[in-house]
């Protein structure tokens, strides 16, 4: 029985060994050690450290390290106290996302071993974001296109209404209607050959068409309406006249957005008026023939004609932009007029058209105009021209070399007053509150041919519309001037000139 007895003890002091300490008994564990600062700490720098726990606590195996952009680098290894976090661990993971310094620790002896890192993929329970969020991100992302494409759409259309500059709204799908009638377009090979000239709608080229020099005006499609409205005045029956700028043909060259429309016309190299007084001084006689000339032309433009060489009737017609700008000379000096793009005609028992009053070229506008308080009838228009008569008519006289003493330089009418960029409310001031004309100069008046010029011209350009003269007057008092100032002796000069001044024209100036 004793030896049974001792056995049994045995048996169970085994068991023990085996089981572990119990409830109540200290924990030891052996950890790998690894301590970077060895040196400065005066410490191993590696081998097996024992891990002393207290009672009731539990003990631990830790490692850590640093991940400098992929190589790691062994920070420290050994025993760790008692930490919920690392129990029943049997490895050594790191889970945060992204330290300075990795650390995991692990239960078990030499668990620390091996180490490594994996982020907590379950993370924290994020919220789903509002429904008015979301519905915000959708709209972002589906308008965002939207717009750029609408910005650079915009961007697109104001680069090339700059490059072309605007006068309106053109429909390019809409009907230009037929060009009139000519054997020229598209038969005759056309070469442009150098700017001439540019204006509110567009360029005036110099071109080569066969063996002759032709003018070719050239709009934009914005401008569509002007070349139009000049092509239409120029196929009006009864339209060809020595004073009139000769018209050869009409074409629209390339297509939609890129169409440009082009009006032939007779070339004359000496330009326009105004291009001639720039460079050029004139004597009494070319001062009368220009003059004389450019009356008639714009005596003849504003009758009714049943018939003139074969073509007819001609209805009455307002030019509405007349200058020196707008009055070409021949080789010989002889004065035709040109661009009727703002022009309107008066035919019996049909409305004008667009009669919009505020028209033309700023600095010639009459004093009805320049307030806005235009009669919308024939006459009316009529008279504005012959306010702009007037003042092309004092830059002729402004450059003659008639009159004694030097010759000032050309200047544009109220150029001396207002500057050569006027506004309209400059106009206004000068033109309609104080009346003021440009200067009829003292030394002009003691020539007589041109004392009786500027009479004339203070009839045209007369602040009241119907006090104006007649293109038809004007014509015939210039041939009647010239006539009389050619006279043998200045006695029958004088008295003829007098007789002049005094002639009754009311038939004329009625027939505006």
């Amino acid at each position: 029985f004793g030896a049974v007895q001792l056995q049994s003890v045995d048996l169970l002091i085994v068991m023990c060994l085996c089981v572990g300490p119990s409830h109540g008994e200290v924990e030891t564990r052996e950890c790998l050690y690894y301590n970077i600062n060895w040196e400065i700490e005066k410490t191993n720098q590696s081998g097996v450290e024992r891990c002393e726990g207290e009672k009731d606590k539990r003990s631990h195996c830790y490692a850590s390290w640093r991940n400098n952009s992929g190589t790691i680098e062994l920070v420290k290894k050994g025993c760790w106290l008692d930490d919920f976090n690392c129990y029943d661990r049997q490895e050594c993971v790191a889970t945060e996302e992204n330290p300075q310094v990795f650390f995991c620790c692990c239960e078990g002896s030499f668990c620390n071993e091996r180490f490594t890192h994996l982020p907590d993929v379950s993370g924290p329970v994020i919220e789903p974001p509002p429904a008015t969020l979301s519905l915000l991100n959708v709209l972002v992302y589906s308008l965002l296109p939207v717009i750029m494409l609408s910005m650079a759409m915009l961007l697109a259309f104001w680069m090339y209404r700059h490059r072309k500059p605007p006068y309106g709204h053109v429909d390019i799908n809409e009907d230009l209607g037929p060009a009139p009638p000519s054997p020229l377009v598209g038969l005759k090979p056309l070469q442009l050959l150098e700017i001439k000239a540019r204006g509110r709608f567009g360029c005036v080229w110099k071109a080569q068409m066969m063996n002759e020099y032709v003018a070719v005006k050239i709009f934009p499609i914005q401008d569509k309406q002007s070349w139009q409205n000049e092509r239409d005045m120029f196929s009006t029956p009864g339209m060809k006249h020595e004073n009139l700028l000769r018209y050869i043909a009409a074409e629209k060259r390339g297509t939609s957005l890129e169409m440009e429309l082009w009006l032939i016309t007779e070339f004359h190299e000496k330009g326009s008026l105004t291009d001639y007084l720039k460079g050029n001084v004139v004597s009494w006689n070319d001062l009368c023939h220009i003059a004389e000339t450019m009356a008639r032309g714009l005596a003849y433009l504003h009758e009714d004609v049943q018939r003139y060489k074969g073509e007819g009737p001609k209805p009455a017609i307002a030019h509405r932009d007349f200058k020196s700008k707008n009055v070409m000379l021949k080789n010989d000096l002889t004065a035709v007029i040109g661009d009727f793009g703002l022009a309107v005609k008066f035919e019996p028992g049909k409305p004008p058209g667009d009669t919009h009053g505020q028209v033309g070229t700023r600095r010639y506008m009459a004093p009805e105009v320049l307030e806005g308080a235009i009669n919308f009838q024939r006459d009316a228009f009529l008279r504005i021209d012959m306010y702009a008569m007037g003042l092309v008519l004092w830059e002729l006289v402004s450059r003659c070399t008639a009159a004694d003493g030097p010759v000032d330089e050309y200047m544009l009418p109220f150029e001396e007053e207002i500057g050569q960029h006027p506004s309209l409310e400059d106009l206004q001031d000068v033109v309609v509150h104080k009346k003021l004309r440009p200067v009829l100069k003292d030394c002009w008046l003691k020539h007589t041919g041109l004392e009786q010029m500027c009479e004339t011209i203070e009839e045209c350009w007369d602040h009241d519309a119907e006090a104006r003269l007649s293109a038809g007057c004007v014509e015939e008092r210039i041939s009647q001037i010239r006539r009389l100032t050619s006279a043998p002796t200045s006695d029958c000069l004088v008295s003829m000139v007098t007789s002049v001044t005094n002639v009754d024209l009311p038939p004329k100036e009625s027939s505006i």
